[in-house]
């Protein structure tokens, strides 16, 4: 059997299946991400080190910083609402950025990060190592006082101690993007982070429907139609029943225990709004 008519007709039923503006969206999409790259140049090389040189305490500097960085995601995501890339909705956004609260989140996809710190304009955040090496975003990893998560025992010290220090912190469970069509998999270091030093333990739960920006998907992949993300603040977790254990076992129970909740969270959909 000749497969290139049958290549052929795919191609063509996929063109058809395009709409809400498809190439126009491509092409903000596109413009989308080098704004990023230039946003995130001119804030961490100017606008960050003007911030962190006004006469302040650290914690007021890095709050600053944070706060800055912040403006922008929020500009960003602006843009990328009005030119039509994706639309968006966050339930619960005012039970966010409590002192020593650590947010935890599945990551579905690739800015599930730009719309939390969008959204905590003081928080800080475990992000990849990766970062401090891209000399687009060192700079503003660095000021804003980010905890890389190369090394698992720094990684959960630093953490802590951002806790113990009242800041809110946002971390992802799963260490990276979900993969699609596979099962989230949440790693013990959360949960160990929240058991150690937080306050309060909150879940957000993030959708995008359809998929978009997901593990090894490039940019240009856009969706047939536009992309909708909904963040939902879930209620806090309750920490008390796993604090009277040894930690390696407590954190083990916690670990499980939060990833049946977000499981049950994340396989009741929303009814459709009118």
């Amino acid at each position: 059997m000749n497969a290139e008519p049958q290549l052929a007709a795919a191609a063509d039923d996929a063109t058809e299946g395009r709409r809400d503006c498809w190439y126009w969206r491509l092409f903000m999409t596109g413009f989308s991400f080098s704004l990023f790259g230039l946003g995130a140049l001119l804030v961490g090389a100017v606008w960050l080190p003007i911030v962190k040189l006004l006469p302040a305490s650290r914690a007021t500097k890095r709050n600053r910083a944070r706060a800055a960085m912040s403006g922008a995601l929020r500009f960003f995501i602006w843009v990328m609402h009005r030119g039509g890339v994706l639309t968006y909705e966050v339930h619960g956004r005012e039970r966010l950025g409590r002192f020593g609260q650590m947010v935890v989140a599945n990551h579905p996809t690739l800015i599930d990060v730009v719309f939390l710190l969008a959204f905590i304009p003081t928080a800080g955040c475990v992000v990849k190592q990766g970062l401090w090496r891209n000399p687009l975003t060192r700079w503003a990893v660095t000021m804003a006082e980010f905890i890389p998560n190369d090394q698992t025992a720094g990684m959960i010290e630093g953490a802590a101690s951002a806790l113990r220090d009242r800041q809110s912190l946002i971390f992802f469970p799963e260490g990276t993007r979900t993969r699609p069509n596979e099962p989230m998999v949440f790693h013990r270091g959360a949960a160990n982070v929240a058991l150690r030093a937080a306050t309060e333990l909150t879940p957000v739960y993030i959708r995008c429907q359809p998929t978009t920006l997901t593990k090894s998907e490039p940019w240009y992949r856009i969706p047939a139609r536009r992309p909708h993300f909904s963040l939902v603040v879930g209620e806090d977790l309750d920490l008390s029943p796993y604090r009277n254990a040894p930690l390696p076992l407590a954190s083990r129970a916690l670990n499980e225990a939060m990833h049946r909740h977000f499981q049950q969270a994340l396989a009741v959909r929303r009814a459709p709004q009118a």
